[in-house]
């Protein structure tokens, strides 16, 4: 009885017209940015990020998620049409999609996308809502050397999962440490690695580093890539698929949402993983593996399903512990922290509203990218002929603009330059921004927690180890750290 007292008050704060206005918008720019390659969800919800100062945080968090979710459910709109994905996520949806899209067969291909996005979704949805307040309850176990011994399990787990290369990885989550600690010590009152700068004394504001590295550093990347040519659409017949399709469907549906819920769970793995991972069990478990690659629908509808499930299960580390999975959730925290909300344990029990109201319009952001990907498509694929370069100026002044109204300060503005260069270096040499932004949010909250575990134990290292549930995570730790190790040897043999 409690769960739907819980959603009945959720829906009530989704349904208010401010909010359900907010949904809207977030779900429709998701859309677009799903649609139009290039941009994507990380730009857009950096790029949105001082906006959120002026809304109340429920709004603010119902329209983020909306760009989210509704970018990876759109992505796969433009991979069936014209074998470009939007969204780096549904990549694997061209290998299919797109030869279904020549044979004449787009409509059944974007409806059991559609269908599987919607299912996925609210299948992620009831999950969330069934075990996230069991989940919150055990974190509210966690002290001191619990919070301590997550934080690091989170950045090792960011460390080894994420794309890329270990080793740079751990540069990038170090790098990412050390610029939470620029600015004012909050115990001594000292400054650090200021350069004696007054700019700095609050340390780096989260905005210039999300905005920074990906906004204006995946702006910098597109536009040194040159121009490129849009193939011509697929025909658009019938949306309607055919029985057999949905015979052939409906299974691959049910085993790539649950694949992906389990592992948007995962630091490091989220939509992308969960599609490829999807894709890979429904060609092994295919009777005919040549038709993969050749429009069978099961590749089309087991990833999307992942792809969507996983969006939604990203949210739940989030929310109840504090612990971004992926670098879409970090600068949703970021944005959460700004407004003063702390995402953790006590979220459910101090901000219910604001959880049981996103988690809400979550279920009706994906009813209404029913409305807004199926009839609309036609109008989506016409924007594919605006110019990428008519896009970025407007792009770049709403960034600068948005930076320089958190703090009001020209400093900031170059700042986030300067990070806009940083990230593009670091994509030519394959550096993920991932452990870098993980690392800058959870760096604070890691000297946090150890400096207060530390000074109930009057130093003593052991209560690490002697308390059962830290003791259990830093084996956790440890294990990841053995597997990644073990997975390196085996490529170097290979």
């Amino acid at each position: 009885m409690d769960l739907f007292a819980h959603l009945a008050t959720g829906f009530g704060v989704a349904l208010t017209p401010d909010n359900f206005l907010y949904c809207l918008l977030g779900a429709t720019f998701g859309t677009l940015v799903g649609v139009l390659p290039g941009i994507g969800p990380l730009t857009t919800i950096a790029m949105l990020l001082p906006l959120t100062f002026k809304m109340t945080p429920v709004a603010s968090l119902i329209m983020l998620s909306g760009i989210y979710y509704g970018a990876h459910h759109a992505g796969s709109t433009t991979a069936i049409m014209l074998n470009t994905p939007g969204d780096p996520s549904s990549l694997v949806i061209c290998l299919d999609g797109h030869p279904m899209a020549k044979q004449g067969r787009a409509g059944p291909a974007l409806c059991i996308a559609a269908i599987g996005s919607f299912f996925a979704g609210s299948f992620g949805v009831l999950l969330m809502a069934l075990f996230s307040p069991p989940l919150a309850g055990v974190a509210l176990k966690f002290a001191a050397p619990e919070y301590t011994s997550l934080v690091i399990v989170a950045l090792i787990a960011t460390v080894v999962l994420a794309r890329g290369r270990f080793l740079l990885n751990i540069g990038m989550s170090l790098l990412g440490l050390l610029l939470g600690t620029v600015g004012t010590d909050i115990e001594s009152g000292s400054a650090r690695f200021t350069f004696d700068n007054p700019n700095l004394a609050d340390g780096i504001n989260f905005i210039v580093i999300a905005v920074g590295l990906f906004a204006f550093a995946e702006m910098i990347s597109n536009l040194g890539r040159g121009r490129t040519t849009r193939p011509v659409p697929a025909p658009l017949r019938s949306l309607l698929p055919r029985r057999a399709d949905l015979a052939a469907s409906w299974k691959p549906i049910l085993r790539g949402t649950i694949l992906g819920s389990a592992l948007g769970l995962l630091p490091g793995t989220g939509p992308m993983v969960s599609s490829f991972a999807s894709y890979s069990l429904e060609r092994q478990l295919a009777r005919d593996k040549s038709r993969f690659g050749n429009g069978a629908i099961e590749g089309v509808a087991g990833p999307e399903a992942a792809n969507n499930a996983a969006a939604i299960t990203h949210f739940i580390p989030m929310l109840t512990l504090g612990i971004p999975a992926g670098a879409a959730m970090a600068l949703m925290l970021g944005a959460m922290l700004v407004q003063g909300i702390t995402p953790g344990p006590r979220m459910l029990t101090d901000h219910p509203d604001i959880f049981w109201g996103l988690l809400a319009s979550m279920w009706l952001g994906n009813l209404m990218l029913l409305v807004l990907n199926l009839p609309m498509v036609g109008i989506w694929i016409k924007l594919l002929t605006i110019p990428y370069r008519f896009l970025v100026p407007a792009i770049l002044v709403f960034c600068c603009i948005g930076v320089y109204s958190v703090n009001n300060a020209a400093f900031d503005v170059v700042l986030a330059a300067g990070f806009g260069a940083l990230g593009y270096a670091f994509s030519l040499l394959r550096c993920q921004p991932m452990p870098l932004i993980v690392g800058f949010i959870l760096g604070p909250i890691l000297e946090q927690s150890l400096r207060r575990a530390l000074l109930l134990s009057r130093g003593d290292l052991t209560v690490f180890v002697m308390r059962p549930i830290s003791a259990t995570l830093l084996i956790l730790a440890v294990c990841l750290l053995g597997w990644a190790a073990f997975s390196m040897r085996e490529r170097k043999q290979a």
